[in-house]
């Protein structure tokens, strides 16, 4: 249909299917997924409202039709956050159905001598399902803007000697996360119908209402040791959203063919994935500041050099080029090596690796006959007083016409290695682990990892700009503000 269409039914399409499919006490999950049941002739009948001959509602038809796009992971939406949240997920929020569900599916005649029992079930799954999803502190929270601060800001607040800082800090959290949160949450469901649907976008849907249940749920802080509670409870959101990336990543790549218009996941994930980082470093920066760490401040670098961290995401580049290819590109590192400044290495840790990598990888399959024998990579820094250059030159054959325009696109890629082989390989994935540093998983085969770090510049008020030159190689350009610089500085 039209997306006009999908927008007039999105709204309401989780609430009214879900409800109907935990209606149906004998339907097995497969069944339930697919809107039909087998008949007694083996033949494919539909179930729930249209078994009575009723005609189900438009929500379940438009449903039927989407195949089942998560393949294996068809959990649906139910259950559907194992993987990312280490198994609680859906089930942790309605632990009455979602733990008594192989109790409650039983056979026709067990319904029939208990029919009070099944109904009473039957509603306690429908309120569940209704209640996770169709919250009204939600909606509330999502119309609220949020309240942003500059990293100045974090800063010059400092620590405090009686620990007054820590808990100014969780309380503006415990304020400022759920409206982050709940604009997410507000996204997803903005989406078109057909993406809404995705089993696997279904699963951050779902890890969003959790955190957003979590965080709204906890107590007011008014002590060290309930501020210790948040802190705990922080940590354990980050583990359990450490894939979204991915989630978000594998679960457009399934549902892009039903698009006609792609700028809407564009728009989508440049905004999810800022936000994200915006959480991530408020979040990180709160635990940080229980750490006694010299020349930092939470997670803010009071002496932060470009070259030692451009240094540390070479070595860690080499070693995945080496593993890959068998050897790896040196790289020199000129212009200001001696600067040190006040900066956060949250995103560079982020967006070093991958402009290296893409250099490096570039390098070695342009030279495939000669890798032992192959150009330099060049890494310059320029310092001013407004912000800092990191240029990355390679001889890698630079992108042809025709790919430079889609290099800034989500899902394009080049990489030869599709993601499933990547995180079956142990050594690659303790390398990734690395780099990640709790904070998303591997991008490389997904074409995530440049539009991402673009994204990443302009959220902190700078760009990243590719230059190719065709036969020769390729130029990127990464300039970011100073957070103390003469220009006003980004907000987290």
């Amino acid at each position: 249909g039209t997306r006009k269409r999908h927008t007039h039914i999105q709204d309401g399409f989780l609430d009214h299917f879900l409800t109907w499919l935990h209606s149906i006490g004998s339907c097995s999950a497969r069944e339930a997924r697919s809107g039909v049941r087998k008949s007694s002739n083996g033949r494919s009948a539909p179930a729930g409202p249209a078994a009575a001959g009723k005609k189900p509602p438009l929500r379940v038809l438009a449903l039927e039709t989407l195949g089942s796009s998560g393949g294996t992971r068809g959990q649906m939406m139910l259950g559907g956050a194992g993987r990312a949240a280490g198994g609680r997920g859906w089930a942790a929020l309605a632990p009455a159905w979602a733990r008594s569900r192989s109790t409650t599916t039983t056979s026709a005649n067990d319904h029939h001598h208990q029919p009070y029992h099944h109904h009473e079930m039957t509603k306690e799954r429908s309120k569940a399902v209704s209640t996770f999803y169709n919250q009204t502190a939600i909606d509330s929270a999502a119309e609220k803007a949020s309240v942003r601060l500059t990293p100045t800001t974090m800063l010059y607040a400092g620590k405090s000697p009686d620990g007054s800082h820590l808990l100014k800090s969780a309380r503006y959290l415990l304020k400022e996360l759920p409206v982050r949160i709940a604009h997410r949450i507000a996204g997803i469901r903005g989406l078109p119908f057909i993406l809404g649907c995705n089993p696997t976008i279904l699963q951050v849907h779902e890890l969003y209402i959790r955190a957003f249940q979590k965080l709204t749920e906890f107590p007011s802080i008014k002590s060290g040791e309930i501020e210790g509670q948040y802190c705990r409870l922080l940590q354990q959101l980050l583990d359990d959203h450490r894939d979204v990336v991915t989630l978000l990543a594998e679960g457009f790549r399934e549902s892009r063919k039903y698009l006609e218009d792609e700028s809407v996941i564009q728009s989508f994930l440049d905004k999810t994935l800022t936000a994200r980082l915006g959480i991530r470093m408020l979040a990180t920066h709160h635990l940080a500041l229980h750490e006694d760490r010299p020349d930092f401040v939470g997670i803010i670098c009071t002496r932060l050099s470009p070259k030692k961290i451009i240094e540390k995401w070479v070595d860690f580049a080499r070693r995945l080029c080496e593993h890959k290819y068998g050897n790896a590109p040196r790289v020199r590192i000129s212009g200001h090596v001696a600067a040190r400044f006040p900066y956060i290495p949250m995103p560079l840790d982020y967006i070093l690796p991958e402009l290296l990598k893409n250099a490096m990888r570039a390098t070695m399959e342009s030279h495939v006959d000669t890798p032992y024998n192959v150009p330099d990579i060049v890494v310059t820094i320029a310092n001013n007083d407004i912000d800092f250059i990191i240029r990355i030159s390679d001889r890698g054959g630079g992108i042809p016409h025709c790919s430079l325009k889609k290099v800034m696109d989500y899902h394009f890629t080049t990489a030869v290695n599709i993601p499933g082989e990547l995180q079956n390989d142990s050594l690659l994935q303790d390398m990734v682990d690395l780099v990640n540093s709790g904070q998303s998983s591997p991008m490389h085969g997904f074409g995530f990892g440049l539009p991402t770090s673009r994204a990443y510049a302009e959220y902190l008020s700078g760009s990243l700009i590719v230059q190719s030159l065709q036969g020769i190689g390729t130029d990127v350009y990464l300039r970011l503000r100073h957070i103390d610089g003469k220009e006003e500085s980004f907000r987290i």
